[in-house]
């Protein structure tokens, strides 16, 4: 039997959104793995935040309820692709 990782706190959480927030806007170009393992790519319909105090989500078009952010991964836009700053 695999040990379960160690559960994060309310500050970690709350740092990983704030984190995300800062260099995403809501409607950021993200990809996300669903419960079933398929990738959607959608946007970003909120900032990131920490839900009950146990897990850091986000809210995506398309999708019905949040998602943890740590299965979100954003994608890069044209001008970052480019090599531009962002």
């Amino acid at each position: 039997m695999t040990a379960r990782p160690a559960r994060k706190s309310t500050a970690q959480l709350q740092a990983a959104c704030d984190k995300f927030n800062a260099a995403h806007q809501v409607g950021a170009a993200v990809r996300v793995e669903l419960d079933g393992g398929d990738i959607r790519e959608t946007i970003t319909t909120s900032e990131a935040q920490v839900l009950s105090g146990h897990t850091a989500v986000i809210w995506l078009d398309g999708i019905r309820g949040c998602y943890d952010l740590e299965r979100v991964t954003p994608q890069a836009t044209a001008s970052t692709a480019a090599g531009s700053p962002p």
